[in-house]
């Protein structure tokens, strides 16, 4: 990389579990797009899928089926679950009905209470490898509509919050700062006064206790020996972690800015390096709350939904 300006300290804007690296002019500069998107990490409830009973499979094939399914709708960051249903669980209903020498799986997602709030129809299959149990056309079937019911999933949370007028669709999140911990020179001070000043917008706002947050947010700082650099100018390396926490003490991402600087070069004044630094986290921290809250989440289109998906489950 190549460093231009006295500072030293170009940033790179991480959110796990994503990573990328970026040379940039300024220090803390925009890394654009790409390097500024991150990992979606909204919590859908637990889904289990339990064995089908009216899948024309056999039971072994059928039990085959949800463990496929229930594999599928993992990799799509879904804690899904093969097995029968427990008080307060979700629910992946799977049929299958036969159309002509096709075999058609239906996938209907039900919430804890028994109300069916959305549904879909699979690709078709050949029904001679369907009725055989043939793994994988069982595997094909799961591995497409995966990430279909997982999208079904996301739409229905979105049109609860969307009735929620306590949801973070119809409010801003609150948000408690507690500050930042570890940075040389006035680092600490410098940085948290920037966040303050940077991160409130109409859909973020910034409250004094942390009772009361949806999120708390943390800046931990740390500098380690870095490479012996050039011209007899040591290095070290320092890395800005912005923790965001939710209410319920998971973390809901980090935003990292990490990257080499000359040794000591930030040991007194940050100076316009904290105010860059902090307006760039701020905006890392407001895009974790939308992808954990999944504020920006569109609900269920009408021809997905069934007639009690305006009712809370």
């Amino acid at each position: 990389m190549k460093f231009r300006h006295a500072a030293r300290f170009a940033a790179v804007f991480l959110a796990l579990p994503l990573a990328g690296c970026l040379s940039m002019p300024h220090p803390f500069s925009d890394p654009g797009n790409t390097a500024r998107s991150l990992a979606q990490r909204t919590p859908p409830p637990r889904l289990v899928v339990p064995v089908p009973a009216e899948s024309l499979l056999s039971n072994q094939a059928a039990a085959l089926w949800a463990r496929e399914m229930a594999a599928s709708l993992v990799e799509q960051t879904v804690p899904a679950m093969a097995q029968e249903p427990k008080p307060g669980d979700w629910v992946l209903r799977m049929t299958a009905s036969l159309a002509g020498d096709h075999v058609i799986p239906h996938y209907a997602i039900v919430t804890p209470s028994g109300a069916e709030r959305g549904h879909e129809d699979g690709a078709p299959t050949p029904a001679a490898a369907w009725s055989a149990g043939d793994p994988q056309a069982i595997h094909q079937a799961a591995l497409m509509e995966g990430p279909r019911a997982a999208a079904m999933l996301t739409g229905i949370q979105a049109a609860m919050m969307q009735a929620d007028p306590n949801s973070l669709m119809r409010r801003p999140a609150r948000v408690y700062f507690d500050g930042v911990t570890g940075a040389p020179g006035d680092g600490d001070k410098a940085l948290a006064q920037a966040f303050v000043t940077s991160f409130p917008d109409a859909r973020d706002k910034l409250v004094p206790s942390r009772k009361d947050a949806d999120y708390t947010v943390h800046c931990e700082v740390n500098v380690t020996p870095g490479p012996a650099g050039t011209s007899g100018h040591p290095q070290e390396h320092i890395e800005l972690i912005w923790h965001t926490i939710a209410a319920d003490g998971s973390e809901a991402g980090a935003a990292i800015q990490p990257h080499d600087i000359d040794a000591h070069s930030l040991d007194k004044s940050w100076g316009d390096v904290a105010a860059i630094a902090a307006e760039e986290a701020a905006g890392g921290v407001r895009q974790i709350i939308s992808n954990y809250s999944g504020r920006n989440h569109k609900p269920l289109p009408d021809d997905k939904k069934v007639a009690s998906a305006g009712k809370a489950g």
